[in-house]
């Protein structure tokens, strides 16, 4: 394999800058598990204030952040409601179901991403003992880049809360939204009990996501983490970068945003190329079957790393991808068509 010179992967593969790795050696840590790491403590605390929500619990990954979500609204044979293509439903290797003994209710997505009210309405289920009892609905924004509008999800947690149900929000990219939309985070994550938070996408971290809500939730999800091996000891060093991601990578997401708009044009020149111009870092390509495998590999060939299956590919722009990088691409991708 050709070494990747620009890297379109994930908004995952971003490196530590100097400045961040600087305030990972110079963390104050404790014992995260007895709750004494003041750094791991100041992001939770931190975060909580920033979403206006009681607490926050730091954790390894998105996954297990939305693992901890789920466990802590539902009990062995209870229902979650998510999207068919939601990271908690389809990219999760089932833990909810493997782990926490949680029934997934898929409903299809509509052509902007968004569950059809009625469709959440319908797939509940409560009071009656042939059915798993439906305990929470999961949405996620953004979704493959778009930013569902936030009036759709004011109209989810009022279904939510006639029903009595909880309202979580997979937020890996909540603070791409956020810039896109001009809206604070704490007025986004409004309607929710809980909101994961992921770290080491855009913001830049290594390592590690954050669940904030409701104290009862956050109670719970923390003897859950133990029970999973979430637990870390020495973990400040890690939530340092978080603190530092926070404090330098969130008004920065708008050049991601740019740079992947400007991608996205310069991809749609060609025919054989359908592009999906996405409101934030995140484009997916429909390529014509006559170049589909020709093309993926003289990009791979070049050094221009991507992901994608089926004929679609899915071009991600994040803090190590500069504008240097995005004409490196385009040229790239110039040359296999001229």
């Amino acid at each position: 394999m050709n070494a990747i010179r620009y890297d379109f992967r994930s908004d995952t593969v971003t490196k530590p800058s100097p400045g961040m790795r600087a305030a990972m050696a110079e963390a104050e840590v404790g014992d995260d598990v007895f709750g004494d790491d003041p750094s791991v403590n100041q992001l939770e605390q931190r975060l909580a204030g920033m979403l206006g929500k009681d607490a926050a619990i730091y954790v390894p990954s998105g996954t297990q952040s939305n693992l901890l979500a789920l466990m802590s609204y539902c009990g062995r044979g209870d229902e979650f409601i998510a999207g068919q293509n939601a990271h908690c439903y389809k990219y999760e290797a089932g833990g909810a179901a493997v782990l926490g003994s949680i029934q997934p209710q898929p409903i299809a997505h509509q052509p902007d991403g968004t569950l059809a009210l009625a469709d959440i309405e319908a797939a509940i289920k409560s009071g009656d003992h042939h059915f798993a009892t439906t305990r929470v609905i999961a949405l996620e924004n953004t979704f493959g880049g778009r930013v569902l509008p936030v009036d759709y999800m004011h109209s989810v947690a009022e279904i939510a809360q006639r029903h009595g149900l909880g309202l979580h929000l997979d937020g890996a990219r909540a603070f791409n939204a956020c810039v896109a939309l001009g809206l604070d985070i704490k007025t986004f994550t409004a309607p929710f009990d809980s909101v994961s938070i992921c770290l080491s996408k855009g913001l830049g971290a290594p390592v590690g996501s954050v669940l904030v809500g409701r104290a009862d939730l956050i109670e719970t999800a923390r003897r859950n983490r133990k029970m999973l091996g979430g637990g870390l000891r020495q973990s400040g060093i890690l939530a340092a970068a978080g603190l530092y991601a926070l404090d330098h990578n969130i008004d920065r997401l708008a050049d991601d945003h740019r740079r992947a708009k400007r991608l996205a044009d310069g991809l749609a020149q060609y025919n054989a190329l359908s592009v999906v111009r996405p409101d934030t870092n995140i484009i997916f390509v429909e390529i014509d079957p006559a170049v589909g495998d020709r093309f993926t590999q003289h990009l791979l060939e070049q050094g221009v790393g991507i992901t994608g299956r089926y004929g679609q590919q899915r071009w991600v722009t994040h803090l190590d991808v500069d504008d240097e990088a995005i004409e490196g691409a385009l040229e790239v991708v110039s040359t296999f068509f001229h």
